[in-house]
């Protein structure tokens, strides 16, 4: 048998992999960011370390014949929380919720795993990265930005001077808003240009702050924001 010391730095290996990985799809604005992947990580390794070891841990005196298959203990539980995580994930528009909320509750499974098989050290320390995981670290993620699905619709006549769309970014950047996803189609038998985006903008925005400044882009025909 390994010692907690072993046990507890496997534990810290897969937390500080996994939150680089995070931080690396938080630099790309991706849903899941550093909180979600260190969580995630580490309640894998805690897992994986309760599985092979906890049979250790329940004091079998040498007579007894015991047969223990660890693999079903880890497969069953990872199983069972992964259906409920997913209920706890929500997808409005451009904005998911709930990914951070599915992991704490696959972590606190692990922790329930840990602890119920008499392997308190490892319970009690992945708590505790767990709590600095979903506080101290939440100041590292970007939370305070919005994101929302714009279509935008131009009048596009023969000769027209200027760029819309340049038009369009620049407003945005006026903003501290920056567009995302572009997509861009030009009809020239209507004349009309649509271009949809999805746009990050400051929480302290107000939406009819960003609207209005799309409205008064030049050409603009339309304007629709996708709104949760």
């Amino acid at each position: 048998m390994i010692s907690h010391w072993e046990m507890l730095l496997r534990i810290t290996i897969a937390a500080l992999l996994g939150g680089i990985i995070g931080v690396e799809r938080d630099i790309h604005r991706r849903q899941a960011g550093l909180r979600t992947h260190l969580i995630v990580s580490m309640a894998s390794a805690t897992f994986m370390v309760v599985s092979a070891h906890f049979v250790f841990f329940q004091h079998y005196t040498p007579g007894n014949l015991v047969a223990v298959d660890t693999s079903r203990i880890a497969a069953s539980v990872v199983a069972g929380v992964g259906f409920l995580g997913g209920g706890s994930i929500l997808r409005t528009g451009a904005t998911v919720q709930g990914l951070t909320t599915a992991a704490g509750l696959w972590l606190v499974a692990a922790i329930g795993l840990a602890a119920g098989s008499g392997m308190y050290p490892e319970s009690v320390f992945v708590t505790v990265l767990g709590l600095l995981a979903l506080t101290v670290l939440r100041v590292l993620e970007d939370k305070n930005v919005v994101r929302r699905r714009v279509l935008l619709t131009f009048d596009a006549p023969d000769g027209a001077p200027g760029d819309p769309v340049a038009d369009v970014t620049a407003r945005l950047a006026a903003l501290h808003a920056r567009p995302l996803d572009v997509d861009y189609h030009a009809d020239r038998v209507a004349r009309r240009t649509s271009v949809s985006f999805d746009v990050l903008f400051p929480e302290s925005l107000a939406l009819a702050a960003l609207v209005g400044a799309l409205e008064g882009a030049d050409r603009v025909r339309e304007v629709q924001v996708r709104v949760p």
